[in-house]
């Protein structure tokens, strides 16, 4: 008797074990059927468990605050006007900034792998490249008004862009309230008494080019990130550091370098000093902003971050 209740006893705990791992593969199977979610980062911290709204306010919050301190920073260093003309010196050291700051990141990250092709690598630094150097150089023609409503224009195309190179295809409804959200910003930035556009023609022509090249790029990110999933400090190092080169040799063949040079080495405060806090600030702000693409798409990025707190 004591033979049989022994073999049951051992045959109960076959079957509690058996149980008990089919149930623990259960959960693992069930764990590899949801989707994986998304990793979101602002910057070194993970907010990848926090929910969809507050991962949206965080980031665009966050991408406020750097992209406020750019914005004065950029205005403080061409209030200088001698330096009008060397927007793109400017947009030079900047490059090498974030070029160095993406190294010393992913140093610390030790994470040195490329996964993105350097064709694609290619095509991100001439349209960053455009939208930087475009966009620095217009400072020196147009005042902060006039870029903020200018800016406010660039969902128009981030949406053609999206359409162009991802393939996406939007409703009328999409199309209205892209149209109904730009007039209404425009509107909002001119209801301050205070403020005064001022349109000069070359200034509108370099921000116009800059927001083409503005809207082709978040686009070809959010593709290229998802395709890939490279980290968002080997698109800022291969990006910035391959855009570097090519301002770099525009700047020696069209001869510009050297007086800009000698300016800046006249009034290294003005220049060098505030271009380095400008660089920190935007350098944050790209890798926030990267962050919300990967997350949410170029064009969600764009309202929620760029355009809608542009004119606040």
């Amino acid at each position: 008797m004591t033979r049989y209740m022994s073999m049951s006893d051992t045959l109960r705990q076959k079957n509690a074990v058996d149980s008990a791992c089919a149930v623990s593969m259960d959960e693992k199977v069930a764990k590899k059927k949801d989707p994986e979610k998304p990793s979101v980062k602002l910057w070194f911290l993970d907010i990848s468990d926090f929910g969809r709204t507050s991962q949206f306010l965080l980031l665009s919050t966050a991408i406020f605050v750097a992209y406020l301190i750019y914005g004065y920073l950029q205005e403080l260093i061409f209030r200088l006007k001698e330096f009008r003309p060397f927007g793109w010196y400017l947009t030079l050291v900047q490059f090498l900034c974030y070029l160095l700051f993406g190294l010393l990141e992913m140093y610390v990250r030790k994470n040195f792998t490329r996964k993105i092709p350097l064709k694609t690598y290619a095509l991100l630094a001439f349209l960053t490249v455009a939208t930087m150097g475009l966009s620095n150089t217009s400072v020196g023609y147009l005042n902060y008004p006039t870029q903020v409503i200018f800016k406010c224009c660039k969902l128009i195309p981030v949406m053609v862009g999206s359409i162009l190179i991802q393939g996406r295809r939007y409703n009328c409804l999409d199309v209205s309230a892209m149209f109904c959200m730009v007039i209404g910003l425009i509107l909002f930035t001119l209801a301050d008494s205070s403020v005064s556009p001022n349109f000069n023609t070359y200034g509108v022509i370099l921000i116009s080019l800059a927001l083409c090249a503005d809207g082709a790029i978040g686009n070809v990110q959010e593709k290229a990130m998802k395709q890939h999933e490279a980290s968002n400090t080997e698109i800022v190092f291969y990006s910035y550091g391959i855009g570097f080169f090519y301002i770099l040799i525009g700047l020696l063949l069209s001869g510009n370098f050297f007086p800009a040079f000698d300016f800046c080495r006249e009034h290294p405060i003005q220049t060098y000093g505030y271009g380095l806090l400008f660089s920190i600030s935007g350098y944050i702000g790209v890798a926030f902003v990267l962050s919300l693409v990967k997350a949410f798409g170029a064009l969600i990025a764009v309202t929620g971050a760029k355009t809608i707190l542009a004119p606040i």
